[in-house]
């Protein structure tokens, strides 16, 4: 009875087959199951197998198991597991990290400073790069962190019983379902462009006639990251929560949905559209207050300054005043008469 695996990681590390995005949606899931990991990867991108290594501390019940050749970033994925294996068969490989370095330029002594410069800068972020993983290593296997970096800089194969004896495996099973490590010429190509040795001892499988041999010669440095790109598993969070399922299969970029699939997004999209059309009429509404708001505050803040009525201007009298004036005269003139 072949063993069963909540996650299989294979092929390039960062790709379809070992993203970090759909690890940690299914160790979510299982938060409080024990989960069983099954890795197979030549490497690949070092962040994202930091970004595992921490997603398995985290859950703290992650248990791995190694078949095939595994280098690189996949050893670093898995260190922080409760428990790691190894198929007696397979290899084990740590080294020193690398970036691409390309140029083909004509240049002058200023030019050529500023690549020295580039290139010092690369170096001194490998060498933090290295010191990091060297750490990891060694809290592993529990020795010396300059043990590690010696290691990493010869940079050979470990056989089943040596990563044991080291110390990055606790075990070693001999299962028949566990074949032995086989390498194909792509596969061979791709260790080539990336600086892996080859493990001695180890087959390599000849592929078809001259074409395939051309075909292998351009595509061999991608092989492992196309070899399982033809059918692979996608993570669609939201989409995946709204349909109740764990991930979809893709083959050749291509899925397919049930009716009833297609029908609850279809009612979602509606609820958003309903949703979207609702908050813009409370925004208009509520935009429509401010502005009735904002007319009333101008309205109140200008009264103030109106000009009054019926002031008199300076110097001059007022109807009432006029009159009072010719009443106070004709006044006086009768007084004088009766005088």
């Amino acid at each position: 009875m072949s063993k069963k695996y909540d996650l299989k990681l294979k092929g390039y590390v960062g790709g379809w087959d070992f993203d970090s995005d759909y690890v940690d949606y299914i160790l979510e899931k299982k938060s409080d199951k024990k989960v069983s990991v099954l890795i197979n990867s030549l490497g690949g991108d070092v962040a994202t197998a930091f970004t595992i290594m921490a997603f398995f501390r985290n859950h703290g019940n992650v248990h791995v198991h190694y078949v095939g050749m595994n280098a690189s970033a996949a050893t670093v994925a898995s260190l922080s597991a409760k428990h790691i294996s190894i198929d007696a068969h397979a290899m084990y490989l740590v080294h020193k990290c690398s970036s691409l370095v390309l140029e083909w330029d004509m240049m002058n002594t200023d030019q050529l400073q500023q690549l020295i410069e580039k290139c010092e800068k690369a170096k001194k972020d490998l060498e933090k790069i290295d010191l990091n993983i060297a750490s990891a290593y060694a809290a592993r296997c529990k020795r010396d962190k300059a043990e590690l970096l010696a290691l990493m800089s010869e940079g050979g194969w470990l056989t089943a019983q040596e990563a044991l004896d080291w110390g990055f495996v606790d075990e070693i099973t001999d299962d028949p379902e566990d074949e032995a490590p086989v390498l194909d010429e792509g596969v061979v190509n791709f260790m080539a462009t990336a600086g892996i040795p080859m493990p001695s001892g180890v087959k390599v499988e000849k592929r078809g006639g001259l074409l395939q041999r051309l075909i292998d010669a351009f595509t061999g440095s991608r092989q492992v990251i196309n070899k399982t790109s033809l059918k692979m598993k996608k993570s669609f969070k939201s989409i995946c929560a709204l349909l109740a399922v764990e991930a979809f299969s893709f083959e050749d970029s291509k899925t397919s949905l049930t009716d009833e699939q297609v029908q609850k997004i279809e009612d979602e999209m509606l609820r958003l559209n309903a949703d979207i059309v609702k908050s813009a009429e409370e925004l208009a509404a509520r935009d429509a207050t401010i502005a009735a708001l904002n007319v009333r505050i101008a309205s109140l803040e200008k009264k103030p300054a109106e000009e009054p009525v019926n002031v008199v201007e300076a110097g001059k009298k007022s109807d009432a005043g006029s009159f009072a004036s010719r009443f106070n005269e004709a006044k006086e003139m009768f007084n004088q008469i009766n005088h």
